[in-house]
């Protein structure tokens, strides 16, 4: 939800305590092709996974604040295939943000195209770093999630808020078609933030417990039992695959810039914690 290098940015200038969130959404929406872009090299952006299909089984069609028609659907001729460097984010209000991404087909699992999707979300969510991804982040509408928590994320926050967020390292998690189910009613307050939205954190509450089914990246079930930050992770990703970003359920009056992360909520707004 936020990148650990602004925190230490933060952290050293304003001498101020960690802050709470690492959980990162970094991802590339599909390419602008017009003629614009042919005059602007910058902001020519090459289509990185031609497979993925609309609800009809067609190519996924995008407009972008011109509407430049975007189509996902092929390698631009000649160039699209040589091109190697990680996604970039997806930034609030684009569409692949504010839609529901769609299940990937037992047939799709496991192929070149689908795993170097998966590969991708990986290799960003470590460099951001960060602690979570969902595909349509790098602007692939297929419902997958990858997560991850180290004790040197973990390390960024102070004692108190690790015990008060229940926050505990695990390793990579892969998780195609994952559905969600909470497992208590009892729920937590706490400050999340996403490169979606970057700069920016609000009050968001999530369920304590949650339970966790879905495929591994070889099409075997899975299912995991979350309690605490990792609950809180999975809820975080699995909205996204539903069109859902957390500024869509913040506490209202919570919204607030990274630099005034620590300042006192105001009068009336729930206490921060464990309900």
């Amino acid at each position: 939800m936020t990148d650990v290098p602004s925190i230490r940015r933060l952290v050293k200038k304003q001498s101020m305590p960690m802050a709470l969130e690492v959980v990162v959404h970094r991802f590339l929406l599909p390419t602008s092709i017009s003629p614009n872009s042919f005059k602007n090299p910058k902001k020519l952006r090459f289509l990185r996974y031609p497979f993925i299909k609309g609800s009809e089984g067609g190519p996924v069609l995008h407009f972008n604040e011109k509407n430049d028609l975007r189509v996902q659907a092929g390698w631009f001729p000649g160039f699209g295939e040589k091109k190697t460097e990680l996604p970039e984010i997806v930034e609030a209000g684009d569409p692949v943000l504010h839609e529901a991404a769609r299940e990937v087909e037992i047939d799709e699992i496991g192929s070149e195209r689908v795993e170097k999707v998966i590969d991708d979300m990986i290799a960003v969510m470590r460099k951001a770093p960060g602690v979570g991804l969902a595909a349509p982040q790098i602007g692939v509408p297929l419902k997958i999630i990858v997560l991850e928590d180290t004790k040197e994320y973990i390390s960024y926050a102070s004692k108190r808020e690790i015990e008060a967020q229940d926050r505990r390292p695990f390793d990579l998690l892969v998780i195609l078609n994952p559905k969600l189910k909470k497992k208590s009613d009892k729920t937590a307050l706490f400050f999340e933030g996403c490169l979606s939205v970057d700069g920016f954190r609000g009050v968001v509450e999530r369920h304590l417990e949650v339970e966790v089914t879905g495929l591994g990246r070889d099409g075997k079930p899975i299912r995991i039992d979350a309690k605490g930050w990792q609950a809180r992770i999975l809820q975080h990703e699995c909205d996204h695959l539903d069109g859902t970003i957390y500024v869509d359920k913040i506490v209202p009056r919570t919204f607030r810039t990274v630099k005034n992360l620590q300042l006192p909520l105001p009068a009336g707004c729930p206490k921060v914690g464990v309900r």
